[in-house]
């Protein structure tokens, strides 16, 4: 009976790490469109958690390395997820907070991952699969989505550069609404697909599903898809604006180029089963967006500091997993641990972020900084 409420507690931090998981990404669909007045913020918001939605149901390749391919699964307790998914949410509410796009699939890997350590050592980790299919994804990504953005960017400004700018220019944002449902979708895709592979590992853990490699149940994937498009149309404001106009100030052409480029990185991934970062996919594309047309166009500044948060994620995910088990194992196996973690977090997310997530579009429309 204690194992079924652990395991409740368990899927619902979950789903609400799917929840800012979708506010905390909103921005990779949708900055680029608002910043370049492509499509109204409210209106792209709700296109983008439609799009969501519809995306986690196209594949199940990143949730069967979630739950197999990382961690694991006959060492991992629902307690060890459980702790992992407050190390994720904890990262994802921070870097928010200060308005910095980082992965909130590698908070999520790192949370585990930590969690694991800490319950059964290094043995419970997998290490060669941590290698493969997130650390190297991780470095080529953003680099794969830079070089597409500015040869997509380049292409684009020898084609229309001696047109005139308004016909243009209302080509390009059209471009943008298509390019952002696109990415939307990928996202969808991919994301959503994490929060499936973790519950599936706890119902695994849970011995509530068995056989070798199981694919997530359908309510799973339903409740797993409602939560991000959820959280997606929540907003994200602050990250918003960091992405679509702090980093540079990008026209349409560069908009419609960066959103291609990193939609198609992300495709390409969900379809080989990589547990890829939408935010490194889609800040490199923007980041070759600018660069392509011109070097001092983008705030390297800025820049430098999403690169530091990128390379924090996974070990300070990872801490605040391990502390999070070391925290509820003193109150033994049991529920009482989980309940008190979670008791806690709630409460510290009313007084801090409470008013600021009802921060809305009037933050975010184009031209501002």
């Amino acid at each position: 009976m204690e194992s079924d409420i652990i395991l409740v507690i368990v899927v619902v931090t979950a789903l609400a790490f799917d929840f800012t998981n979708g506010f905390h990404d909103t921005a990779n669909s949708v900055a680029t469109s608002i910043s370049t007045r492509a499509i109204a913020p409210r209106t792209a918001v709700a296109l983008a958690a439609i799009l969501n939605f519809v995306g986690a149901f196209i594949s199940l390749e990143v949730a069967a390395t979630i739950a197999s391919g990382i961690v694991d699964a006959q060492i991992v307790t629902t307690t060890v997820i459980f702790a992992g998914l407050i190390g994720a949410i904890f990262w994802n509410l921070l870097t928010w907070y200060f308005g910095l796009p980082s992965s909130s699939s590698h908070a999520l890997i790192g949370g585990v991952v930590g969690a694991a350590f800490a319950a059964a050592g290094a043995s419970a980790v997998k290490g060669a699969g941590l290698l493969e299919k997130v650390i190297v994804p991780a470095l080529v990504a953003p680099v794969v989505a830079f070089l597409a953005a500015g040869m997509a960017i380049l292409i684009a400004y020898r084609m229309v550069g001696r047109m005139r700018p308004g016909p243009v220019n209302r080509g390009y944002r059209l471009g943008q609404i298509a390019s952002l449902s696109l990415l939307s979708l990928s996202h969808g895709t991919n994301d959503a697909q994490k929060t499936m592979g973790v519950i599936t590992l706890a119902l695994i853990a849970n011995g509530s599903l068995t056989g070798a490699n199981p694919d997530p149940p359908l309510w799973v994937i339903v409740s797993a898809a409602t939560a991000i498009a959820l959280g997606t149309y929540s907003g994200g404001w602050r990250i918003i604006r960091t992405m679509g106009s702090r980093i540079i100030k990008m026209d349409p052409a560069q908009g419609f180029a960066a959103q291609t480029g990193g939609s198609a990185v992300l495709l390409t991934a969900a379809h080989l089963g990589f547990p890829l970062s939408t935010t490194h996919s889609i800040t490199g594309a923007v980041l070759g967006a600018g660069a392509a047309k011109r070097l001092s166009a983008v705030r390297w500044g800025l820049a430098g500091n999403i690169f530091l948060a990128w390379v924090l994620t996974v070990p300070c995910a990872a801490a605040v997993g391990a502390l999070t088990f070391g925290v509820t194992h003193l109150f033994g196996n049991g529920a009482l641990g989980p309940l008190l973690v979670s008791a806690f977090l709630l409460a510290l997310m009313g007084v801090v972020f409470g008013k600021r997530l009802q921060r809305g579009p009037a933050l975010t429309t184009a031209g501002e900084a």
